[in-house]
């Protein structure tokens, strides 16, 4: 196996062993994928300030996100299927955030059901909620969460309906997937991901697939998949989202400084700043290209988090500098999984927090808490406040 040193090399490796099909879900976009590739482009514009003879001998990177101690200002931000880029995948992602120490957080659409990861990790966890026409069926995962021990509820707000992902529908990639022949065969070319999926009995979804009336099997969820995303939602649903779980709420979506304003008068604890990693709205700017205005608009009155192109310590960096208190990594991580299990999972974590690290020291900062924007290059930032 070649050397990982970064994120990108844990990105081939797991090219090359996960199935077409659940890869190209993970690493793509919609329509053209203009956003999806400005995520990562508009991060490279931004310079950084080298400093020099500064005290940099003891450093801490720890941060504190909704009042939660981190090893870093990261946690892993929700991904759909995360059990197909290798079994058993979100158990394995727990178990390597809770071990660095850092939060994870589940997706609705995770392969493995909130009480898989309560019974194999023991370590709080994050749950990501989409609203849903079956408000009866929320309140229910909302429930299970408490019972699973979730500290946070990670409210998307960005998906009322599905952007067209157009590898998603030449691969077939539904729910179940379609196992076309050339699926079959790409399959049969990743023997390392065929023997841990006939080595683990989830293969749904498990926070679906019999808890709601009607959908026993994976057979049965495609048409209520396709009728449950909601487009009535509004800032009411909010509200009684936010009165039925009664805990630490976080708002995912955030792309406007105006939607900022209300999702910090709504009462949530943090904000994310993020266009679902270009999955969604194509065209839509970079995560990072609106950060700074977000967070001059509303940092005084709610924690605002930036997620969408991280893909290095420096990225983590960049966004700490422009007013995130902290930020979210999702194909990052994603690529780790599908690399090598969980033992990926903390690479591609250890491989951020050193870079993290690095980074500031020679940016000539000891404390993560510290960096602002006098850390970059001016003129190389968006500054666009509204």
């Amino acid at each position: 196996m070649p050397l990982i040193t970064t994120i990108e090399d844990l990105r081939r490796l797991a090219q090359k062993r996960v199935p077409r099909m659940f890869y190209d879900y993970a690493d793509s976009g919609s329509w053209t994928e203009s956003t999806y590739r400005a995520n990562e482009s508009d991060f490279a514009r931004i310079q950084f300030r080298q400093r020099v003879a500064r005290n940099i001998d003891e450093r801490s990177i720890r941060a504190s996100m909704i009042g939660q101690d981190m090893a870093m200002p990261v946690a892993l931000a929700p991904t759909g299927l995360a059990g197909m880029q290798h079994a058993d995948g979100e158990i394995l992602t727990a178990r390597a955030a809770a071990a660095f120490g850092v939060r994870y957080t589940l997706s609705t659409m995770s392969i493995c059901s909130l009480e898989d990861i309560a019974a194999h990790v023991g370590q709080p966890f994050w749950f990501q909620l989409y609203v849903m026409r079956d408000r009866v069926f929320m309140q229910q995962l909302i429930e299970r969460a408490k019972a699973a021990g979730v500290d946070a509820l990670v409210l998307t707000l960005d998906l009322q309906i599905l952007g067209q992902r157009h590898k998603d529908l030449i691969n077939g990639l539904s729910a179940p997937p379609k196992l076309t022949v050339p699926n079959i065969l790409n399959m049969l070319t990743k023997p390392r991901w065929v023997a841990g999926m006939l080595g683990t009995k989830r293969h749904g979804f498990g926070n679906i697939v019999g808890h709601v009336k009607g959908v026993a099997d994976i057979t049965s969820l495609s048409s209520w998949i396709g009728q449950q995303f909601d487009p009535r939602l509004s800032w009411d649903d909010v509200e009684w989202i936010k009165q039925c779980w009664g805990g630490k709420l976080i708002i995912k979506g955030i792309l406007d400084v105006e939607d900022a304003r209300l999702a910090a008068n709504c009462g949530a604890d943090a904000l994310v700043v993020s266009n679902h990693g270009g999955r969604q709205l194509d065209g839509a700017p970079s995560s990072i290209s609106q950060l700074a205005a977000i967070a001059e608009a509303v940092g005084e009155q709610i924690e605002v988090w930036l997620d969408g192109g991280i893909r290095s310590g420096q990225d983590v960096l960049k966004a700490m500098a422009l007013g995130a208190k902290g930020t979210m990594i999702g194909r990052a991580h994603l690529y780790g999984l599908g690399a090598l299990g969980e033992v990926g999972v903390t690479k591609a974590l250890d491989i951020i927090a050193r870079e993290l690290d690095v980074s500031m020291a020679l940016c000539g900062y000891n404390d993560i808490r510290d960096v602002n924007r006098e850390i970059l290059l001016p003129g190389s930032f968006p500054t666009g406040v509204c």
